[in-house]
């Protein structure tokens, strides 16, 4: 019987839901009043105040997640009037069930199911983050290995390549690869690309490409030009990130690339064999 509840509870908020053209998930205060279990407009407004207050003490801002709209309704006799509505997100519709009375079966089942619902949107997030940035670490990488090449069938030798990335690294960050290590407390034998953030891991393989193209454009024969040009490029993407405020050498380090990549690949292994059970260890840490 329980079960049956819970089940009619969570396709009563589903299919509630709705969506804009842009593909943004919300839900109408009118329908989320109903499915609460309150039946005065006056009194709910009274908790949505609330939810508004601990939306704002979150940091996050109020316009984002509680957007006025009007509504139309029927008055009778093919009459009709706009009242006050309010489009909500699922962050919102969840402030709302922490602030809503606890008595009430709704509310507490609310307050479970959004919490669940908005840890599983961050998780997710989490997730789309990790991998973006393993995509961009993986793309620097070929990226090297295809400029080691073009030194090598240009100049007829590339013992110099760590050389040269390491003179880009130091115009980009104004620092040396290895003063970056000390600053962000890595071992000396560690590739400072595999803590970098995803923006840095980007800037630096554009530097990279763009090196690749003016050395095969213009022909360069030697190492001189290009580590020369290498380093003209990075200095450039520096500025460029200097210029939208991202100081390279202030930004915090991020976990080391290997351990997100074998999270990422245990988490697939986990989610092919027993997707149920991984869902339900996702709620348990909700």
């Amino acid at each position: 019987m329980k079960n049956e509840i819970i089940h009619t509870l969570t396709n009563n908020f589903e299919s509630h839901a709705n969506q804009t053209e842009d593909g943004i998930e919300f839900w109408l205060a009118r329908d989320l009043q109903h499915l609460l279990g309150y039946t005065k407009w006056d009194n709910f407004v009274g908790v949505i105040f609330k939810a508004k207050t601990a939306c704002e003490i979150s940091g996050e801002s109020v316009e984002d997640h509680f957007a006025d709209v009007g509504k139309m309704v029927s008055i009778g006799s093919g009459a009709e009037k706009e009242i006050q509505d309010i489009m909500l997100t699922r962050y919102a519709c969840y402030l709302i069930a922490q602030n809503g009375d606890p008595r009430k079966e709704s509310i507490a089942f609310a307050q479970r199911y959004f919490a669940i619902q908005t840890r599983k949107a961050e998780l997710i997030e989490q997730k789309i983050l990790e991998y973006e940035r393993v995509q961009a670490r993986n793309k620097l990488k070929v990226t090297e290995k295809e400029l080691s090449q073009v030194i090598f069938e240009q100049t007829g030798g590339n013992q110099n390549f760590a050389l040269i990335r390491s003179k880009g690294d130091t115009a980009l960050f104004n620092r040396t690869t290895q003063q970056m290590k000390v600053k962000w407390g890595l071992a000396s034998t560690k590739p400072l690309a595999d803590h970098m953030p995803t923006i840095l891991l980007k800037a630096k393989d554009f530097a990279t490409e763009i090196t690749i193209f003016n050395a095969k454009q213009h022909k360069m024969k030697t190492e001189n030009q290009i580590s020369k040009e290498h380093i003209t490029n990075n200095k450039s993407v520096r500025s460029t990130l200097l210029s939208r405020g991202i100081v390279p050498e202030n930004l915090p380090p991020e976990e080391d690339i290997s351990k997100i990549e074998r999270r990422l690949a245990s988490d697939e292994k986990k989610a092919l064999k027993n997707p149920d059970k991984l869902n339900e260890n996702e709620n348990k840490g909700s």
